[in-house]
């Protein structure tokens, strides 16, 4: 694992950063695809885990959700608005329907898991502050350390170019994302919190505030 900050690490992947993996403080934060399970709980195999947390309810962030949860006997946390998706496995409203979401979802996403608790706007997950942060999808959320300014963002924004790879800041393309306009609302409300780290779902962790700030003003009202 790769170590980001204080309590929090990057698992392994391959592509590196393709779907990222995190442990913070204690608890997996999203699981990839159906496919990522071996590799997540290998990772994971000597770590004393608080719980899974759910950023939101895309067949690359739960797939390996039920699997993880049944093998190490955790609870699920995720946000209250994409909560009952994740408990029903069924993910189709949580994001725009063309060809290849359909394809995701028929090989990507995974099973249906109970979620223990339903997190809210300033609830805390070990030393985090949640924030309600949707457009992407419904219910996405997002998580904020204050004391050294450290952000997991999930999907409000990518670290790297979704077709080529090329590192760099990116709002989430509109074919994967429900309400664009909203989640631009989201990309300028965290730009405002000056994170000295963003980690996102995809691409590598930002240590640039200013790029955030930059990116935040370039998106159309």
């Amino acid at each position: 694992m790769e170590p980001i900050a204080e309590g929090l690490h990057l698992l392994r992947g391959t592509p590196r950063h393709a779907v990222n993996v995190y442990v913070a403080d204690g608890h997996v934060v999203d699981a990839g695809t159906r496919w990522a399970a071996r590799r997540i709980l290998r990772q994971v195999a000597d770590l004393e885990l608080a719980g899974h947390l759910v950023t939101h309810a895309h067949a690359d962030h739960q797939g390996a959700s039920a699997a993880l949860a049944r093998t190490r006997g955790i609870p699920v946390l995720a946000g209250h608005r994409d909560a009952d998706a994740i408990e029903s496995g069924q993910l189709r409203d949580r994001a725009p329907v063309n060809p290849v979401t359909r394809l995701q979802l028929r090989t990507w996403a995974g099973g249906a898991t109970p979620v223990s608790r339903r997190l809210r706007e300033g609830d805390r997950v070990g030393s985090f502050t949640v924030l309600e942060t949707p457009g992407h999808s419904p219910g996405l959320i997002s998580l904020w350390r204050e004391s050294d300014r450290t952000l997991l963002a999930a999907d409000v924004l990518f670290g790297q170019h979704p077709l080529t790879g090329r590192p760099g800041l990116h709002e989430p393309p509109a074919m994967f994302t429900l309400d664009p306009a909203l989640n631009r609302t989201q990309i300028r409300r965290l730009s405002e919190l000056r994170p000295a780290v963003v980690c996102f779902g995809h691409g590598p962790p930002s240590r640039d505030p200013d790029a955030l700030a930059r990116l935040a003003a370039s998106l159309p009202s």
